[in-house]
């Protein structure tokens, strides 16, 4: 699953691929709600490499889950 995640005063957003299996996309979302809500001072999140991203709460602007970029379609086709 990918997610994007916006940062306020930042131009690009933070996109971040996980696993797809449901355990890790609740895991992930209710770290994010719990972020978003203030109720912890950082997001950190693993991707699929192993990599570690923590963004400070007070910094997110939004967090969008959605399918990874290989699902996208390209140009003007419906």
């Amino acid at each position: 699953m990918d997610i994007r995640i916006g940062i306020t005063q930042a131009p690009r957003e933070i996109s971040i691929e996980i696993d797809d299996d449901e355990k890790s996309v609740k895991q992930v979302k209710a770290a994010a709600e719990a972020a978003v809500s203030g109720s912890t001072a950082t997001l950190t999140l693993t991707d699929k490499r192993g990599r570690q991203v923590v963004i400070p709460s007070a910094k997110i602007a939004y967090v969008e889950f959605g399918a990874p970029d290989g699902d996208r379609k390209l140009g003007f086709g419906s």
